[in-house]
């Protein structure tokens, strides 16, 4: 019998090195590249822009704008359940990336600006405006201090989210009571907003949410 078993080990020992070799290019295959991620970004955008100067954004009407923008939101949720190699990626990228993206909320300012040319109504440029303006500069100030408490980032991220939801809830009932005067927000630049940067907002606003509850949001000094 031992014979047998000498000569059985080259076979199980080659059966190891296959199965290893398998198993290390499923690790491979689920690996997430951030360089794959930024070629996404960058063909979506492309495609908003494209789509926005070509006037197809600003022909639909509600609620198509609405499900549009829930669609992409729920194509990035569904990226993060269906792909380990993101879903690790987006658990362990720096807290910092997620709340530098609320950055471009100052885009408010511009709402104020299009408000003061009467070319967005009151009640969306006004409230919406400022709101956007204080999560971005509390985004900024949280860059900044990068502070270690928890609570500070679950107020943020509360406060974060709340306001984007309320523009977007004031942006649908605005233009479903009429159309017109919300044109402005399908229209390049702000047809940029629907089409990829709330979406992306939304989403990251989130992951922060995940990343508190399971304790790994908070950055060292």
């Amino acid at each position: 019998m031992l014979p047998i078993s000498v000569s059985a080990l080259p076979a199980a020992n080659a059966l190891e090195m296959i199965g290893a070799r398998r198993q290390s290019r499923r690790v491979e295959r689920n690996a997430f590249r951030p360089r794959t991620l930024l070629v996404v970004l960058a063909v979506w955008l492309a495609l908003a822009l494209l789509l926005g100067g070509l006037g197809v954004v600003a022909a639909i009407r509600p609620p198509w704008p609405q499900v549009l923008l829930l669609g992409l939101v729920g194509c990035l949720v569904a990226a993060y359940r269906r792909s380990p190699g993101f879903r690790g990626w987006v658990l362990s990228v720096p807290i910092s990336a997620l709340v530098a993206v609320n950055l471009v909320r100052f885009v408010g300012i511009y709402f104020l600006w299009l408000h003061e040319h009467r070319r967005l109504p009151f009640g969306f440029a006004v409230p919406g405006g400022w709101g956007d303006i204080c999560v971005a500069a509390m985004s900024a100030m949280l860059l900044i201090l990068r502070p270690t408490a928890p609570r500070i980032y679950w107020i943020w991220n509360t406060l974060g989210l709340a306001d984007i939801l309320f523009v977007v809830a004031t942006a649908t009932r605005l233009a479903f009571a009429d159309p017109v005067p919300m044109a402005p927000l399908l229209r390049l630049p702000l047809s940029l907003l629907p089409t990829f940067a709330v979406p992306i907002i939304i989403f990251t606003h989130l992951v922060v949410f995940l990343r508190l509850h399971r304790g790994i949001a908070i950055p060292n000094r």
